[in-house]
């Protein structure tokens, strides 16, 4: 269907997904948590899962040839809508203009209990 994308600079799954799929000029990347790859940790507070999240999406990107400027969106998942302009500022901080089109929802739980996590739909020339 599908050819897998997987780097070990992010972290594997942890359950019965991959962590990115190309499917045609598109990639799907499963959503993201603040786990450290290296260490397997899961970081501290909203600004450090952020980061790191977002730099667990930036491997996954890179592995598969892509970038943050051909994500065409987002969808940000998260435990408490008082953190979203701090996820947002973060999150912007990696984007450049044109932005990608974006969701953000506010749920009830997250895997590992973590306070945010972001996956993304990227189109590849």
């Amino acid at each position: 269907m599908g050819k897998e994308v997987f780097t070990e600079k992010a972290p594997a799954a942890i359950g019965p997904y991959s962590q990115a799929v190309e499917i045609g000029n598109l990639l799907f990347v499963s959503g993201q948590i603040g786990i450290n790859p290296a260490t397997g940790e899961v970081a501290t507070g909203i600004e450090a899962q952020t980061t790191q999240v977002m730099e667990n999406l930036k491997a996954i990107l890179q592995e598969a040839g892509s970038s943050f400027s051909k994500v065409g969106k987002f969808t940000i998942y998260l435990s408490s809508m008082d953190d979203f302009a701090t996820v947002n500022e973060i999150y912007g901080s990696y984007l450049e203009k044109p932005y990608p089109a974006r969701a953000t929802v506010e749920v009830s739980r997250l895997p590992k209990d973590v306070l945010v996590e972001i996956d993304a739909i990227v189109v590849n020339d």
